[in-house]
C-alpha cells in the first residue's frame, strides 16, 4: 500500500484535510539499480515476472539485471509484448501471462506505457476480469485485492508512472485509466544512468511531459504547500537542464537533474492532479496516435494561454522558476511571458508546436473537442472552467499556432 500522511491546508473559514501519498520506498542516485537484488530479497520472491520495453534488450539494459538474477538463482520470466500508448487488449495479454506464470513479484522497467502495464497486471493478477472492467469512465468492477508486490524502474525522465496509482490505456478515440491505491509501486528505483541512451526526440517528449506534470499540478485547484514545493523545484530542474539533456545526452549533470525533476513532478501531480492539458491530450493520442509526451507538449502553451488570468499570481512565480526575469514587467506581462517561453522551449528541443504538424486539420477539431470535454475527472482540477466552446478554441489555437499572449508581447528571450 501507499505511504501517506495528512496535510491540513488552511483556507478561509477553516482548514481542509489533504492526504499526501507516495510509493513506500524510493531509491535514487547514479547506479541505484544495483540495489534491485536487495529489494527482491526483502520480498522473499521465488519467481519474478519482468515487464520490459523491448528496446531495452537491444540497448543492453536488461543484460546486467538478468545476469544478477541468474547468478543468485532467482527464477524470472521476461515479458516484452508491450507497445507505446497500449490498447486494452495489450494490457489483457499481460494480465493473462502474469496469471499463468505463478510469479510472486513484478518488476517493471521501461517507459510509462511499460510501467502502466506492469502496475495494472500486478493488481489484476489477483482480481477477476479484464482491464476494461476497471476503467474509470466505462468499467463496472471495483478492485478488491491488492495484487502482487511490484518494483518500478523508469528508463525515461518524464511520465512519472512509477510514482502514481494510474494506468493509462488507449481506446478507439480517446484514453481511459485504471486508478486505485493498489496500483502504487511498493518500491521505485530512479537511476539516471538508465536514461543516458535515450535519443533526443524521446528525451524531449518525456521531459516536456514531466514539465507539464509539474506546471499543471502547481496550477491545480487541489494543490497544497507540499505539492507546490515539489512542483516548483521540478520546473526549475527541468527547465534549466532539458535543452542540454536533449542535445548533449551524455551530460551526466543534465540527465541527473531531469531524473530528479521527473520524480518530483510525479509526486506532485499524483497528489494535486493534472488538468486541461492532459484532458485535451487524451483524444489527441486516441484519435491520431500522437505519443503522450508530444500530445502534452503541443497543447501546453495554448492551455496556459487560456487559463493564465485565473491563476495570475502563480504564473508570476512560474516565471521565476522558468528563468524569466521581471525586468520591469507587470504581473500580467510576466504571466504572458510564461506562455511564450513554453512555446519557445518546444522549439528549442525540437518538438512540433502546432497540431498541423501531426496531420490534423480543421475538420478534426469537433471530434477532438467532443473527446476532450468528456475528461471531467481532469478538467475539474483546472483553475479556469472549460466549456465545450473553450475546448474547441484551445484546439483551434493549437492547430494554427496562435497565442493571445503573442499579440501583447513580442518574443521573450530565455532568461532575458
Amino acid at each position: 500500500m501507499a505511504a501517506s500522511f495528512k496535510l491540513f491546508v488552511l483556507k478561509k473559514g477553516g482548514s481542509t484535510v489533504k492526504t499526501f501519498r507516495s510509493p513506500k520506498k524510493i531509491v535514487t542516485g547514479e547506479g541505484s539499480v544495483k540495489n534491485l537484488l536487495h529489494l527482491i530479497k526483502e520480498y522473499q520472491a521465488v519467481k519474478i515476472f519482468l515487464f520490459a520495453d523491448p528496446i531495452l534488450i537491444k540497448l543492453g539494459v536488461l543484460s546486467s539485471i538478468e545476469q544478477t538474477l541468474d547468478e543468485n538463482q532467482i527464477q524470472f520470466e521476461r515479458y516484452t509484448d508491450i507497445q507505446p500508448e497500449p490498447q486494452v487488449f495489450i494490457g489483457d495479454g499481460a494480465v493473462k501471462a502474469l496469471r499463468k506464470s505463478g510469479a510472486d513479484l513484478v518488476i517493471g522497467i521501461g517507459g510509462g506505457s511499460c510501467l502502466d502495464i506492469a502496475k495494472a497486471a500486478a493488481v489484476l493478477a489477483k482480481n477477476e476480469g479484464s482491464i476494461a472492467d476497471y476503467l474509470n469512465l466505462s468499467g463496472s468492477k471495483k478492485l478488491t485485492e491488492q495484487g502482487l508486490p511490484k518494483i518500478m524502474i523508469p528508463t525515461t525522465s518524464g511520465t512519472g508512472a512509477e510514482m502514481t496509482d494510474i494506468a493509462v490505456f488507449s481506446l478507439e478515440e480517446t484514453k481511459d485509466v485504471i486508478t486505485h491505491d493498489y496500483l502504487l509501486a511498493d518500491a521505485v528505483i530512479i537511476d539516471p544512468e538508465l536514461t543516458y541512451s535515450l535519443p533526443p526526440r524521446v528525451t524531449a517528449a518525456s521531459g516536456i511531459d514531466a514539465l507539464t506534470h509539474a506546471i499543471e499540478s502547481y496550477l491545480s485547484i487541489n494543490a497544497t504547500v507540499l505539492t507546490d514545493t515539489l512542483a516548483l523545484e521540478a520546473v526549475e530542474k527541468i527547465a534549466s537542464s532539458i535543452r542540454t539533456a536533449v542535445w548533449q545526452g551524455g551530460d551526466r549533470e543534465a540527465r541527473s537533474s531531469m531524473s530528479w525533476g521527473s520524480m518530483l513532478a510525479g509526486l506532485s501531480f499524483f497528489n494535486a492532479g493534472v488538468a486541461g492539458v492532459h484532458a485535451l491530450a487524451y483524444p489527441l493520442g486516441g484519435l491520431f496516435k500522437v505519443s503522450h509526451g508530444e500530445s502534452n507538449a503541443v497543447l501546453l502553451p495554448y492551455v496556459l494561454d487560456y487559463i493564465w488570468p485565473s491563476c495570475l499570481h502563480k504564473m508570476t512565480i512560474l516565471a521565476s522558476a522558468l528563468g524569466i526575469r521581471r525586468n520591469g514587467k507587470s504581473d500580467r506581462e510576466l504571466a504572458q511571458s510564461v506562455v511564450l517561453e513554453i512555446r519557445n522551449l518546444m522549439e528549442d528541443v525540437g518538438l512540433p508546436n502546432t497540431l498541423q504538424a501531426y496531420g490534423i486539420t480543421e475538420k478534426d477539431l469537433e471530434k477532438l473537442a467532443a473527446g476532450g470535454i468528456k475528461q471531467t475527472r481532469l478538467l475539474a482540477r483546472s483553475p479556469k472552467t472549460f466549456q465545450l466552446q473553450d475546448v474547441k478554441q484551445v484546439y483551434h489555437a493549437a492547430l494554427n499556432g496562435t497565442l493571445k499572449a503573442e499579440g501583447v508581447l513580442n518574443h521573450v528571450p530565455y532568461n532575458n
